[in-house]
């Protein structure tokens, strides 16, 4: 099996593979010569902050991880949680005799090769193995037939990466600087959220039209023809025309709700009155038209389409999706989930006509095999489209597979097989039907209908649709056999009412589409671009749309302003076609990038000869970011919402203002977070302005005279007093008014003086025990509880805090103290046995939110997770990271002061024992000085890394 003759016998091969799951199935189908490990991933990369770069760079070198003085040379550096892993791989590699890099074929993949190549150095026989399904014979294949690192590959991802590094890390201090810290731009996010945002800048600008049209129900005339078999007696048909001119439809008008066509629209006075002319009238067949109908099936899954489908019929969002394929990917079920490719190899053709014979019959296979076309520019056509492994398809009952895992595979089936069966043929047909109003005007109707004479692929697939109202293509309308000039009876004439709509948000699966068409970012990157939009708080969902934060309107209108190049929609296609190029080896990395970074020549001076914030950017991005004079950071975070109400985004989140701050006429109101910025009405604008600050005044309390006001705040809405004019609010006679969150059940509309003097009294003093000890009764961070010396209890009910009893509260001291903070809530969610640990994984609600578990592990929701759409495998996943990462170190801090606790042995003399001590003393405190000193190193790292990472790349 072994490519050399060296290690034909007896010789030792190390495989290497990106992923733990796929180490272990590759593994089955190799001997006991092989040993799998996996990498984990990238084992070597740019520094994800300045701390991670090695001492002898400094400046510009040590911010961005590349020099690009010198050739724009990136400085790689092993992760941190990576480095055991390489000492795994370099231990393994001293015993072996040959080294296979079997990462995945694409550019990431040999990029991974390219760098376990350079970090590992081998001086064994080193080869690349590349497959595109995880089965038997194709493993075997693979390592029969090893080739060469493709450098050009290697050359185009790490100019890909230097590209988004660059762009991040100088771009992303910008939205620091003059948005919000922490933000993050990327060369494909940027461009994804704008699209976002362009689409509900749509939305705010629609106005709505009305338009009115008739509704009638045919039949025949007494003693017309009979109708065919399986033929509706009756049939459904709307007004288009009233004496020859067309009547407007909703397609005719612009967003402004203005006719944009030369057609008739109706209102409803003139729509009711025509209905009532038309009561009485005789109708007939004006016309019948009949036009052979035929589709063809659907070309296999590629990613995007994959995603879009997913989307569409199975509710998966793209992150999801990739996770489950990529599960099923590594278990030997699907070929390659990360392609652009549309072909199918010859094994996998002749395994799908096999299958349509078997399942549906000669007569759906056609005589020939079915070949498609690449769609996608540049596509990677190395790989095969996403279908089922093997030169056998198995059916889904055939698998062991179950949840999203089945449901996933299920698809692709079906549409691997359907794409090998023969078109869908039928008829359409259009009716139109003749009436005179009893005012003389000729009124025109129409109906179409389609009929399908032969299903072929649809028997086995039917594609969905964005439109949740769209007519699917296996659909069919039946209408009556009627010839022109028949005879129709109106059985009932109506009628209806019409809006036009605003346009429809993005999804996930249609904003993959627009992105795709658009030929912006790499299809297999759309997930991460998606997920990160989400994560970064750009993007938010309601139900499946996607809206945009008013956070990302400010970013946008930044971008836009003054980096108008970077996020134009054409320079971004243009510079993916770039990339290409240099990864076919039509162009060099280095001066392109020179190009986009330093500008055309030697870039001195261009940018200024341009100007900056003129949408144009000659001069490089590097000059764009040094002069940011031009951006006034109030007026890219403004908007205006009308009657000079502004709607401004803040540090703490978005809000509205009328007027001038300090001025006296000044208002200022929060704006809701969810609130879809297309939902921000003048109207909705003077509601939460109404109450000045969110300030609710209750009244004053009786004892001091000092006023109660209810809030709304940072972490929800709270009562609190005001105190006097003068009163100390620093130093040590400071004062500080006294404060209380508003129960669950309270609001601040409801809100009275006297449940606010209630909360203000807690903590409440309940009685005290046997021994005198205090019980309290008080309101905490996590709910009620109560309060013994350092005892605490849970209570289960707010209303506790002010009607428990002493002898409750000692019953409940009575029973023994039950580890957790509260009686378990039952499980959000059940997501099933998990395939490591073999217990029932469920989704539950915590302290810090949702998280996963199957009762040993925890593992908290990502951002980008919703208990909703989270699917069993993303739920394995999470606990998978979480095991690998293993249980929490105990920091330094804690091992000194366990080591000073320690008592010295009673026998020691008192002068043994006080030495002792001044030498303990001593090294605590020596000790505490490194500990301190290095936690304040490694926060200042971390600050700098997190702050770093927020802007790495485009994903």
């Amino acid at each position: 099996m072994s490519p050399t003759s060296e290690t034909a016998h007896g010789g030792r091969r190390l495989v290497i593979v990106e992923s733990p799951a796929k180490a272990k199935t590759i593994k089955g189908y190799l001997g006991p010569d092989y040993t799998v490990e996996a990498s984990v991933g990238h084992i070597r990369d740019l520094p994800s902050g300045a701390a991670e770069v090695p001492e002898k760079y400094t400046g510009e070198v040590r911010r961005l991880g590349v020099d690009v003085e010198n050739d724009f040379q990136p400085i790689y550096v092993v992760n941190a949680d990576k480095k055991s892993q390489v000492k795994k791989l370099k231990d393994l590699l001293r015993d072996s005799d040959e080294l296979f890099l079997a990462t995945d074929e694409d550019r990431e993949g040999e990029a991974i090769a390219w760098h376990l190549q350079e970090v590992l150095k081998p001086k064994i026989p080193v080869h690349r193995m590349v497959f595109h399904e995880i089965t038997k014979d194709a493993i075997r294949a693979a390592v029969a037939s090893p080739r060469e690192l493709n450098k050009k590959l290697v050359d185009a991802q790490e100019t890909r990466r230097i590209l988004d590094r660059l762009y991040g890390y100088e771009v992303s201090p910008v939205l620091w600087k003059k948005v919000m810290p922490r933000l993050s731009a990327g060369r494909v996010q940027s461009v994804a959220t704008r699209l976002v945002v362009e689409r509900e800048r749509e939305r705010i600008a629609f106005r709505s039209a009305e338009y009115w049209d008739l509704t009638g129900t045919f039949g025949p005339a007494a003693g017309g023809p009979a109708d065919g078999a399986g033929d509706p007696s009756t049939f459904a048909a709307r007004l288009s025309a009233v004496d020859g001119k067309r009547v407007a439809q909703g397609r005719d008008f612009d967003s402004v709700g203005r006719l944009k066509s030369d057609t008739l629209q109706l209102d409803e006075a003139s729509a009711r009155a025509l209905a009532a002319a038309l009561a009485d009238s005789s109708f007939s067949v004006r016309s019948v038209e009949s036009k052979p109908y035929r589709r063809s099936p659907y070309a296999p899954f590629r990613t995007t389409t994959l995603q879009q489908e997913a989307s569409r019929k199975l509710g998966f969002g793209a992150k999801s999706t990739m996770q489950v394929a990529q599960k099923l990917y590594e278990n030997g079920y699907i070929t390659y989930m990360r392609t652009d490719s549309t072909t199918l190899s010859d094994t996998a053709v002749s395994a799908a006509r096999a299958q349509v014979t078997q399942l549906y019959g000669a007569n759906y296979l056609p005589e020939k095999p079915r070949t498609y076309a690449g769609k996608v520019k540049n596509a990677q056509e190395a790989h095969e489209a996403i279908r089922p492994s093997g030169d056998r398809f198995r059916t889904p009952a055939e698998t062991p597979l179950t949840g999203d895992q089945r449901r996933l595979y299920e698809l692709i089936w079906k549409r691997t097989v359907a794409s090998q069966m023969k078109d869908a043929v039928g008829n359409s047909v259009t009716v139109k039907i003749a009436g005179t109003a009893s005012d003389g005007r000729d009124a025109e109707f129409s109906a179409s209908g389609k009929t399908i004479t032969f299903h072929g692929f649809l028997k086995a697939y039917v594609e969905g649709a964005d439109d949740p109202n769209a007519e699917l293509d296996d659909r069919e309308r039946r209408l009556p056999q009627v010839e022109q000039g028949d005879a129709l009876t109106a059985q009932e004439i109506t009628a209806d009412g019409h809006s036009t709509k605003p346009p429809a948000r993005y999804t996930e699966a249609s904003l993959v589409k627009e992105l795709e068409e658009r030929e912006i970012g790499r299809p297999s990157t759309y997930a991460s671009i998606l997920g990160t939009i989400l994560d970064r708080g750009y993007v938010f969902k309601k139900g499946t749309a996607l809206v945009p934060s008013f956070l990302s309107f400010a970013v946008v209108n930044l971008l836009e302003k003054h980096f108008g190049r970077l996020v134009d929609y054409d320079f971004t296609a243009r510079m993916e076609d770039d990339l290409d190029r240099i990864a076919r080896g039509e162009a060099q990395s280095v001066p392109w990038l020179k190009h986009f970074y330093f500008g055309e020549g030697d870039g001195a001076g261009v940018a200024a000869e341009a100007g900056n914030g003129d949408g144009d950017h000659l001069g490089g991005l590097k000059e764009l970011v040094t002069d940011l004079g031009a951006i006034d950071a109030r007026e890219v975070s403004s908007f205006p919402v009308g009657d000079g109400i502004m709607l401004r985004v803040g540090r703490y989140g978005p809000y509205i203002e009328r007027g001038e701050k300090d001025a006296e006429n000044h208002q200022r109101a929060d704006v809701p977070e969810d609130l879809a910025p297309d939902e921000l009405s003048v109207e909705y604008a003077e509601e939460l302005l109404a109450k000045p600050s969110g300030d609710f005044e209750l009244g004053a309390e009786p004892e001091t005279g000092r006023q109660i006001i209810a809030k709304d705040g940072r972490y929800g809405p709270y009562v609190t007093e005001v105190l006097p004019e003068g009163t100390p609010k620093t130093g040590k006679n400071a004062v500080k008014p006294r404060t209380a969150s508003l129960f669950k059940s309270m609001s601040l509309d409801t809100v009275t003086l006297a449940d606010a003097l209630k909360l203000m009294s807690l903590p409440r003093v309940v009685g005290v025990d046997a021994d005198g000890v205090e019980i309290t009764a008080q309101n905490g961070r996590y709910g009620p509880y109560l309060k013994k010396g350092t005892d605490s209890r849970s209570l289960q009910t707010e209303d506790q805090l002010f009607t428990i009893t002493v002898d409750e509260a000692l019953a409940i001291y009575a029973q023994p103290k039950q580890r957790g903070r509260a009686a378990a809530k039952p499980p959000l969610k059940e997501l099933g046995e998990d395939p490591v640990s073999g217990k029932p994984v469920v989704v539950k609600d915590g302290r810090f939110g949702a998280y996963v578990t199957d009762g040993e592990t925890n593992a908290t929701l990502r951002a980008s997770d919703s208990v909703e759409e989270i699917t069993a495998e993303r739920g394995f996943e999470l606990l998978e990271e979480k095991r690998a990462k293993g249980p929490a170190k105990k920091t330094a801090k804690k091992a000194v002061k366990k080591t000073a606790a320690k008592k010295a042995p009673a026998k020691k003399t008192a002068a043994a024992t006080k030495t002792a001590a001044k030498k303990t003393s001593a090294a605590a405190k020596k000790t505490s000085t490194k500990t301190s000193t290095a936690a304040k190193k490694a926060t200042t790292a971390a600050k700098k890394a997190t702050s770093s990472a927020s802007t790495s790349s485009e994903d």
